[in-house]
């Protein structure tokens, strides 16, 4: 049930819409950090202890800190510069709406197996999408929003940089590269199917014959699979 406050209602979509991310991310991280230090003292951890494991969180966390300041940076730049308008103009004007999807798909694809980064990916191109979607067409920003997001774990995904896939090797305790070259197959088929999917949502403009194709598609590739394991 929504509140009013003010003479406006309030609902939870509408608190989320309107937090301040960086202040709720500070509380978000303090009280974790006491919750953790209550569970270790209950446990008898020392003081030392915990000082220590504290440090190693910090460690283990700032380049996750330093992605997101620069993806806020790049935010407020891409507002200023208007990188969304001239980009949709520029797009609307030379490619065609259709094409737009797929090649947010590729470019954010590109830019996350370069810098091996899902989420720095995700910093960089969503505040542009949705300032493409603003100054463009509304009915584009669940296609554009899938292009980046897929696109953007498909190339973190196939990147031998990036941080998931050399946790990955080590706890699996493979070399690395091997472990790259065996997972880009997969990585490879699930991009041409979403491929196939993107085209037809761009030139269709239909959601769920797009959502149709691409899950039969996807039983196609399990049937023949399992056939060829049979032989």
């Amino acid at each position: 049930m929504d509140v009013k406050a003010n003479g406006q209602a309030i609902s939870f979509l509408s608190i989320i819409e309107n937090l301040d991310l960086g202040i709720s991310l500070f509380y978000g991280a303090l009280i974790s950090t006491l919750v953790a230090w209550v569970v270790a003292f209950i446990h008898q951890v020392t003081i030392k202890e915990s000082i220590q494991a504290s440090k190693e969180g910090i460690h283990s966390m700032l380049g996750a800190v330093v992605v997101l300041l620069f993806a806020w940076m790049m935010a407020d730049l891409i507002t200023d510069l208007n990188t969304g308008k001239y980009l949709s103009n520029f797009a609307l004007a030379n490619v065609g709406t259709w094409l737009l999807p797929l090649l947010m798909f590729f470019l954010t694809g590109v830019i996350s197996f370069s810098t091996g980064s899902s989420w720095g990916t995700f910093g960089i191109m969503i505040p542009i999408c949705m300032d493409m979607v603003f100054h463009g067409s509304s009915d584009l920003m669940y296609p554009l929003l899938a292009a980046v997001l897929s696109g953007a774990v498909f190339g973190d995904h196939c990147s031998p940089i990036s941080d998931t896939t050399i946790l990955s090797s080590t706890g699996a305790g493979c070399h690395h590269i091997d472990h790259v070259m065996t997972q880009l197959p997969y990585a490879l088929i699930a991009a041409a199917i979403s491929t196939i999917g993107f085209i037809v949502l761009g030139v269709f403009q239909s959601l769920s014959l797009a959502v149709v194709l691409v899950l039969c598609l996807l039983a196609l590739l399990i049937y023949l699979l399992l056939k060829i394991k049979q032989k």
